[in-house]
């Protein structure tokens, strides 16, 4: 029993640590297992794609029960202008360990039929990145160290850009969320932080499987420099246009179920629970998140169209 309270504790050590290892070296985005209720968190293209008006607001709470472990909020608001022009607005406010970042970005999307059915949308998006580490909410061994006297605060700029095509059954992204990579040091010039850009391509098809149910098979890949290639795939069912339910793999990572409810005509209220593959499912009680949206045209025009995204 000493033995394995020592191992469990030696784990939590090297656990925080990491924790702390990727927020003050690897500055990188919050991951979603909704992805394909948030995409214009991912994609400025999406920007204008759900009509006159859309918005969306999640939580997300990871690796529950472990201290110091992600928690991420977002907003997301767009809609269309003069039949091809989308405008947004994306806010995200992402905590890991002593560090949290707040993201506030403008959306601007031009689309372009190129079919009957089929739109090409040019997204653009700019906006800034606070960055601050608070010391005070770790554990210091030596609270002396002048590393740890002052806490980091940082504004930097954000400019991304994405592409969205889709037609009423399928859809295709590629995105960077910033093109601007950037690095922080400390009064002893040594690096804090680094961020750098990411790059997602995204996919999905609804497959009409009767009159009342539409099944959407989805990936979307994250690629980062240095880092190994995150893969997310999922496969959701919409039964009779108001209940949603499906399965989500995270390669390497997690498996998620996922289901969802429309209130309304107008809101729909999404949960997700990832259980963690990792060696981590010991220690923690999984992720939870949950969405809410909101589209103004609702039920009465989705009917009227296969597409589900």
């Amino acid at each position: 029993m000493k033995n394995n309270t020592t191992l469990k504790s030696n784990f939590f050590a090297y656990l925080i640590f990491g924790l702390m290892t990727a927020a003050m070296y690897g500055q990188q985005r919050p991951q979603y297992t909704q992805y394909m209720y948030n995409t214009q968190a991912i994609n400025s293209g999406y920007t204008g794609t759900q009509g006159k008006l859309a918005a969306s607001l999640l939580y997300r709470t990871q690796w529950v029960g472990i201290d110091g472990a992600p928690e991420t909020q977002s907003f997301t608001a767009h809609g269309l202008v003069k039949d091809r022009i989308g405008l947004g607005l994306t806010i995200l406010n992402d905590n890991l360990g002593a560090s949290n970042n707040f993201e506030v970005n403008a959306n601007f999307a031009y689309h372009i039929r190129t079919g009957q059915s089929t739109t090409l949308s040019l997204g653009l998006n700019a906006g800034l990145d606070i960055f601050n580490i608070d010391y005070s909410k770790g554990n210091i061994a030596n609270g002396l160290d002048p590393v740890f006297q002052e806490n980091l605060n940082e504004t930097r700029p954000i400019v991304g850009a994405g592409i969205f095509y889709f037609g009423s059954k399928w859809y295709l992204g590629i995105s960077s969320n910033n093109l601007l990579n950037s690095q922080i040091y400390n009064d002893n010039e040594s690096m804090v932080t680094e961020r750098k850009s990411q790059y997602y391509f995204m996919g999905g098809y609804v497959f009409d499987l009767g009159r009342s149910v539409k099944f959407k098979p989805a990936v979307l890949t994250k690629h980062v420099s240095g880092s190994p290639i995150t893969v997310d795939a999922s496969a959701n069912f919409l039964l009779r246009e108001r209940l949603s339910l499906g399965l989500a793999y995270r390669y390497d990572d997690a498996i998620s179920a996922l289901a969802g409810f429309y209130i309304t005509d107008n809101f729909f209220l999404g949960y997700a629970y990832d259980y963690s593959l990792t060696g981590l499912e010991n220690y923690n009680d999984g992720s939870h998140e949950i969405i809410l949206t909101y589209n103004l045209e609702g039920l009465k025009k989705r009917a009227l169209s296969p597409r589900f995204f």
